[in-house]
Formats: structure tokens, C-alpha cells, sequence
């Protein structure tokens, strides 16, 4: 039942199509239904203010003229654009000078084995600063790191991929997640109220702690779970060999690795003194630390560029300035197909402000919520679920909060709910089931690290493998969040538990 299931996820996953094309139709869904319920007159009454709203028709003249006026403009201030593109300027130097991937493999190599499964989950939690460099570095390392111990490689593998990808919003660092869904998530918070500001540290505090929980979590599952029903490992036809030989790192790569660490301590230093004190550089004329809110993303650029060029010069993998453009255009390059989704999404989160259906779905949604008495915690955990199925078909993080976004924020926070925890709420969600979808674009390699130890290896056994993480991590991090809201806390800096809408 569960492989015939399986199945046809991958068929339907498989039939649907490109993210760009969804937006593309998204769009022209939008027109249409803003000309059919101009047509209804539909409207409803802002809760707050008392004005009436009405569906605005953009096939009108000066709404049709809009569409193409603003295009471009668009696009250029379409926010998670930017964001994005500046903080991967210096995450790509850092990725592609060695940097990334020798800290990973520094971490796992100096810890005793008892330690190896949470040290796993942890570096694949810490390596969704780089995504790539976590799938494709750490997840085959892991099982060539359990071989190299007598357990079996595959539970070394399914923790790095728990780490990776089921803890993908859980971090101890900003990275560039942080302000590309805050930037979507003030998007749509302006619907509501036009100066809401949603920073890229507003769910810092609740990551923080969720990198803990993830950690304890995924060892639990792999020494528990997934290595009892994996047995014991018995390599064949030569299997194993290369695993005893451990890849260490190059003399050169080390000092450079040392050197980068050194970078980032006084990066770090820099920056406390230019928050801490009264009058440092990054307090307002009030006192308070909004430019450093503000200057968050060029900051976490900076810090990675510089580590990233004092890495490659001692590696010895940047020779010159050349080389630190050539990483920078080639993270750029690889960056295109982001830019063409940045540029149809902006145009569809424009439509649906234009049209005013974002906010009368969002009346109307919250008006039907509370008339079922839906609130609180079942209406997170309701919202964790459906975020999680649809994580199955569409995988990218932006991707579906460009779409959930412009509908649920503004719907929950005439609910009385902060933008910055239906965030939160939406980043357990779009976590936990990443292991578990075999749409998500790194499953085909994952299999294919895998096939080295057990040649059989399907997407239906990598599920099986990777469901009592899904679970566990959809269990445990519904519970932390429950328990966040029943004491009030802080989810980041700056970030209320509760908007000042509340009814």
C-alpha cells in the first residue's frame, strides 16, 4: 500500500510543471478572477478600519496599463530579489573557494564516535548556509564516515540527509533563508498594514533552539530507529575499502580553514561593538538597533566574502582578484533561474495586491476561522500540515511562500497573529517533509550515493529510511512550537508573538 502510494506521488509529481509556468498561470488565473468577481461585486469590510473593499477588475484600462507601466519596476522592488542575490554574492565566494566543504569535513573528522550521528545532523543543519555543498559533500561523507567505523553507511547518510534537508530551516546562523522569506513575508504583511516590517532575524531565537531540537531528534531516530532496522553491515565485493581511509584535508586547506575562523571571530567582535554601545554605529538616533536589522544581509555578505577570500588565498584556490569575480559570476550564473521565478512571482504578488483578492480572502478566511473557532494551536498545527503536504509537490521554500504568503500572513494577522510566527509556522512545515518527497530535486543523487552500499536502492526504500525523521521532527517540532506560544516567547529579535491586532 505504501510503495503503490509512493508511486503515485512521483507520477503526479513528476506531471507537474515548472515552478516558473506555475506562477506564469497563476498570474492569468488572477486577471480572470478579478474580472469575474468585479462582475459579482464582491467586497467585504476591512475589520479594522470599516471601509469597504471591492475586487478590483485588472482587465480595466487603468489597471491593464498598470500591468505593463510597473513591470519592470515590479521586479526591481521585488524584495526577496535583492536580498537574495546580495547575500549569495558572498555565500559563493565562500562555497566556491573550499571554504564550506572543508568546514564540514573538519567537523565530522574531529569528533569520537559516539558523537558521529548528532555531529552529522548538526553539520548537515549548519550546511543549509550552502544547500549544495551539504547534499553533495556531507550526505555521501557521512556514510563513507559510518563505514569507516563498522556501522552501517546508510545511517550515516540518512543522518546527514535528516540534518540537511528535515532541519533546512533550523540554524545557529542567519543564512540566506532568513531574509528571502522575510522579504515575502513583508510583502504580504503590507497588505494589511503598509509599514509592517518583517526582518530576516524574526525567527532567529526559535531557529536557534530548533538546531538543538533537530540534533538530539536525528540521533535518537539513527541510533535507535534506523540503524536497528538497517542490522548490521556487511560490506561486499570489496565494499568499504576506501571508506577506512578517511579524506583529511590538505595542509594548506587547514591553515586556510584556521585563518577563516580567525575572520569570523573578529568579524563577530567588529559587529557586537558596533550594536552593543549606546551611540555604536549601528544604533538609531533613539537608541535602538534597527539600521542593524536593516544592514543584517550586507553584513552576512561581508563576513562570508572575506572569509571566503582569506580561505582561497591560503588554500590556494583564489590566486588573484580575478579568480574572487570569477566565483562571483559563476554564483550569479547559477542564480538565473531564481531571477526568471523572482521575476514572475513579483508580477503575481503585484496582481493579487492590485486586485484586493489578498485581502478579502484574508477577511473572509479569517472571519470563517473564527466562526469554526479555530484558532491557537490547532489552527498552527492545521497550518504545519498543509504546508508540509504541499512541500511534497512543490519543494522550493520561496516558491510556495510567494504563493501561501500574500494569503495566509495577512488572513492570520487580522486573526491577531504575528506575521513573524505564521513564518515560523510555515518554515516547520515546509522542513519536515523534504525527506520524505521524492520530487525534491536532490533525491535522484541522494539514491545514487546510496546505490554504492546497497545497489536495490529505490526511492521507496530512501523513504522508508527517512520517515521516522519526518515523523519524529514533525512530533517534536509541533510541540516545541506550542510550547513557545504557551510561554510567550520571543521568536526573534524585534519579532512579536502576537500582532497588536488582535481581537
Amino acid at each position: 500500500m505504501i510503495q503503490k502510494f509512493l508511486d503515485f506521488v512521483e507520477r503526479v509529481g513528476n506531471r507537474l510543471p515548472d515552478p516558473v509556468t506555475i506562477f506564469l498561470a497563476f498570474c492569468f488565473l488572477i486577471l480572470g478572477v478579478s474580472w469575474l468577481g468585479s462582475l459579482l461585486s464582491l467586497s467585504v469590510t476591512h475589520p479594522v478600519e470599516g471601509t469597504l473593499i471591492e475586487v478590483q477588475n485588472l482587465f480595466a484600462k487603468g489597471q491593464f496599463q498598470q500591468i505593463f507601466t510597473q513591470m519592470v519596476e515590479n521586479f526591481a522592488l521585488f524584495p526577496p530579489l535583492g536580498l537574495v542575490l546580495v547575500t549569495m554574492i558572498g555565500i559563493g565566494v565562500a562555497e566556491r573557494s573550499g571554504l564550506i566543504t572543508a568546514a564540514l569535513k573538519k567537523m565530522v573528522t574531529l569528533v569520537p564516535p559516539v558523537l558521529l550521528p548528532a555531529t552529522l545532523v548538526l553539520g548537515g543543519v549548519l550546511s543549509n548556509m550552502a544547500a549544495d555543498a551539504g547534499y553533495v559533500v556531507l550526505t555521501p561523507l557521512g556514510a563513507v564516515l559510518f563505514a569507516a567505523f563498522g556501522r552501517h553507511p546508510l545511517a550515516g547518510l540518512a543522518a546527514a540527509f535528516a540534518g540537511v534537508s528535515g532541519g533546512f530551516s533550523a540554524n545557529l546562523l542567519l543564512t540566506a533563508l532568513d531574509p528571502l522569506l522575510s522579504g515575502l513575508s513583508t510583502k504580504s504583511a503590507q497588505v494589511v498594514d503598509p509599514n509592517y516590517i518583517v526582518h530576516a532575524s524574526a525567527n532567529y531565537y526559535f531557529m536557534l533552539a530548533s538546531t538543538l531540537l533537530i540534533v538530539l531528534a536525528g540521533t535518537f531516530v539513527t541510533t535507535k530507529i534506523v540503524e536497528p532496522r538497517l542490522g548490521e553491515w556487511k560490506p561486499q565485493g570489496g565494499q568499504g575499502e576506501d571508506e577506512r581511509e578517511l579524506q583529511t584535508l590538505k595542509p594548506r586547506e587547514f591553515k586556510g580553514l584556521v585563518a577563516a575562523m580567525i575572520v569570523f571571530v573578529i568579524c563577530s567582535i567588529a559587529i557586537f561593538f558596533s550594536v552593543y554601545p549606546e551611540d555604536a554605529l549601528f544604533r538609531a538616533d533613539d537608541g535602538g538597533i534597527g539600521p542593524f536589522y536593516e544592514s543584517l544581509v550586507p553584513i552576512i555578505m561581508i563576513t562570508f566574502l572575506m572569509m571566503g577570500i582569506v580561505y582561497g588565498v591560503i588554500a590556494g584556490t583564489i590566486r588573484g582578484e580575478k579568480d574572487v569575480v570569477s566565483m562571483s559570476n559563476e554564483t550569479m550564473a547559477s542564480m538565473g533561474g531564481y531571477i526568471i521565478l523572482a521575476f514572475i512571482a513579483a508580477q503575481f504578488v503585484a496582481y493579487f495586491k492590485w486586485s484586493n483578492l489578498g485581502v478579502i480572502i484574508a477577511i473572509a478566511g479569517a472571519e470563517f476561522l473564527q466562526m469554526i473557532n479555530l484558532s491557537g494551536i490547532p489552527l498552527m498545527l492545521s497550518f504545519i500540515i498543509v504546508t508540509g503536504v504541499l512541500n511534497i509537490f512543490i519543494g522550493s521554500a520561496s516558491a510556495k511562500w510567494a504563493i501561501m504568503g500574500p494569503v495566509f500572513v495577512p488572513m492570520f494577522m487580522l486573526m491577531g497573529y504575528s506575521p513573524e510566527l505564521i513564518q515560523t509556522t510555515y518554515r516547520i512545515g515546509d522542513s519536515v517533509t523534504n525527506i520524505i518527497s521524492p520530487l525534491l530535486p536532490y533525491y535522484p543523487i541522494i539514491i545514487a550515493f546510496a546505490k554504492k552500499y546497497d545497489p536495490k536502492m529505490g526511492i521507496g526504500t530512501l523513504v522508508s529510511v527517512m520517515l521516522p525523521y519526518s515523523i519524529v521532527f514533525f512530533l517534536l517540532w509541533s510541540v516545541m512550537l506550542i510550547s513557545w506560544m504557551g510561554l510567550g516567547l520571543d521568536l526573534g529579535p524585534a519579532a512579536p508573538l502576537n500582532y497588536n491586532l488582535a481581537p
